[in-house]
């Protein structure tokens, strides 16, 4: 009997893409390696492409290959996570191919960040990766669940991977958001490794599968001697979620932030999304109540409406008001709306810089009671303030010296 031809396929062409690659690998008995390159940079980078393709071939011992490449422009890292994925569904290998982790991506997670936005991007769409860290969002959502459809997800790990170790960021947050259950748990061995800050974890209904993710993490942390913090933000996507909101963010001392998914959560309870949103102002309450408790920021849902700006203004002020601290967002035009309306606008600055000032003027004279004019103002009140002017010092709105450059 005739031995079946063995081909691994991975990657994308789409004359409407860019940043990406297809390629087709074929095993063969004899031969040696054949390589057949379909690039719009070939003239510029044949050489350096096929000799990425040597390299990874010689990795895996592989001899005798024809191999098709379809190229539209994608960068060594994404033509290295395209051929790996490929080359694991021809062979079986424990080893990865890795190139070198850029110096940037190397600093670690910091609990107490701003996360006013974060900019989801399908995990297997890497022509959105490029330079997204220049608009600035406080983090990047390198997503390996809804938005990678389900026969894409698998080589999608070796994308996000790779993009973890090569993808300048700008000081952007770097996150990953893994599928749920085993699948979940298999995402965390091409991510936990490489540098991820922060893990967003779907769909959570309950503490148990905080713990499972948590425990994984520490089995890989401990395999690959981890030294750095690995955060998590968990996503509530359902009415059982919402009910046990508090017992999910008290789950792990990892988890910095909890976020509120409402287009699952508005289906959950069979229902349509409004732009008021009066049909999850339950829900978004809870979340909130539920983060402050725990000490935790509590971070809205995206606003899918990309187009209307104006509502999305509003949207985030609402959000503000309720207690929210960020939000996620699906395109970059999103961020700075986001940023601005969720930062302290004149007159809370204002108001915060009269507390405050009563607040060292009555410690500087040795006064137990903190007033202002004819109120009394409580010592819950005075933090709060303080808090506005250390977020409103971080954006640049009022000096590191205000109380000097006031009295002047």
């Amino acid at each position: 009997m005739e031995e079946k031809v063995k081909i691994g396929i991975a990657g994308n062409f789409d004359s409407k893409l860019r940043g990406d690659c297809k390629i087709q690998i074929e095993l063969t008995k004899s031969g040696g390696i054949c390589i057949d390159l379909n690039s719009k940079v070939k003239a510029f980078f044949q050489n350096s492409i096929c000799q990425l393709v040597q390299d990874m071939l010689h990795f895996y011992a592989i001899k005798n290959a024809k191999i098709q490449i379809q190229d539209l422009g994608a960068l060594h890292y994404v033509i290295a996570a395209r051929m790996e994925a490929a080359i694991s569904q021809l062979i079986d290998s424990n080893r990865e191919y890795l190139l070198p982790q850029i110096k940037s991506n190397c600093d670690r997670a910091v609990r107490n960040r701003n996360r006013f936005s974060r900019l989801y991007l399908p995990g297997n769409t890497p022509y959105m990766m490029i330079n997204a860290g220049l608009h600035q969002a406080n983090g990047i959502i390198l997503d390996l669940e809804d938005s990678v459809a389900p026969a894409k997800k698998h080589e999608a790990r070796y994308i996000v991977r790779n993009a973890l170790r090569s993808q300048n960021f700008y000081g952007s947050e770097r996150m990953v958001r893994i599928n749920q259950g085993d699948m979940g748990i298999q995402d965390l061995h091409f991510v936990v490794p490489h540098h991820v800050q922060l893990i967003l974890i779907p769909k959570v209904e309950d503490k148990r599968v905080i713990i499972r993710v948590e425990e994984e993490i520490s089995r890989i942390r401990k395999a690959h001697k981890i030294q750095s913090e690995i955060l998590l933000m968990p996503i509530i996507e359902s009415a059982l979620g919402i009910e046990n909101a508090f017992e999910i963010t008290s789950a792990s001392k990892n988890i910095v932030a909890m976020a509120i998914g409402l287009e699952d959560y508005t289906a959950d309870i069979g229902v349509k999304r409004s732009e008021g949103g009066k049909e999850s102002l339950y829900a978004r309450m809870k979340v909130v109540n539920a983060c402050h408790a725990a000490r935790i920021q509590a971070i809205d849902s995206v606003f899918s409406d990309v187009a209307n700006v104006k509502a999305l203004q509003e949207n985030v002020k609402a959000s503000k008001a309720l207690g929210f601290q960020g939000m996620g967002c699906i395109h970059p035009r999103q961020i700075k709306v986001i940023h601005e309306n969720y930062a302290p606008d004149l007159q809370e600055i204002e108001k915060a810089k009269k507390i405050v000032n009563a607040y060292y003027l009555a410690k500087e004279k040795g006064l137990g009671v903190v007033s202002l004019g004819s109120k009394m103002i409580d010592a819950p009140v005075v933090k709060r303030q303080l808090k506005t002017l250390e977020l409103a010092k971080e954006l640049g709105l009022v000096s590191e010296n205000w109380r000097e450059t006031d009295e002047s």
